[in-house]
């Protein structure tokens, strides 16, 4: 049987894991959005809450006796390089790029909420506030993604009538 705590104390890793994943994509996505700069704007500001949930989750581990996974570090950057090789392939990157933030987004949220559920059910009420505090984060660049997706997506198709380079 395993320990609530070795659970939970993976799951951190996971989340640092997912974060570090989220960062990378979050950059490539940035350093591609030449036609849309409000798209680019609010990436970038992502990107910089982004790095500092990846360091309170690091902070966290520490401070319970682990440390992050180098392995499944790595293994988020490597998946979010395929993602940005497989949209920047598209005709419609742009589009594709606006729809992926969404999803990961997405599952971000949903990890922190088993975190949370699980840093209460443990006692530990330090953790679910700083995972409560992420999830708000997210939420709000959920909900801006979820938004823009339809503003994004006229834009590229007037792009496209017009002639003009909407890819990206």
């Amino acid at each position: 049987m395993s320990d609530p705590k070795d659970d939970l104390m993976d799951w951190l890793r996971d989340a640092h894991a997912m974060e570090q994943q989220a960062e990378a994509m979050l950059k490539a996505t940035s350093a591609r959005l030449e036609s849309y700069p409000e798209f680019k704007a609010r990436v970038d500001e992502h990107l910089e809450e982004t790095k500092g949930q990846a360091e309170r989750l690091r902070q966290c581990i520490e401070a319970r006796g682990g440390d992050t996974s180098t392995l499944k570090d790595m293994t988020g950057r490597m998946a979010a390089g395929m993602q940005g090789l497989g949209a920047s392939m598209a005709s419609d990157e742009v589009v594709k790029l606006a729809i992926a933030s969404y999803h990961f987004e997405q599952l971000e949220i949903a990890s922190y909420r088993s975190l949370i559920a699980a840093a209460e059910a443990l006692g530990d009420i330090e953790l679910a506030e700083l995972c409560s505090r992420t999830l708000v984060e997210e939420q709000a660049m959920a909900d801006w993604c979820a938004g823009w997706i339809p503003v994004v997506t006229r834009k590229f198709v007037s792009r496209t009538a017009n002639d003009q380079a909407a890819k990206r």
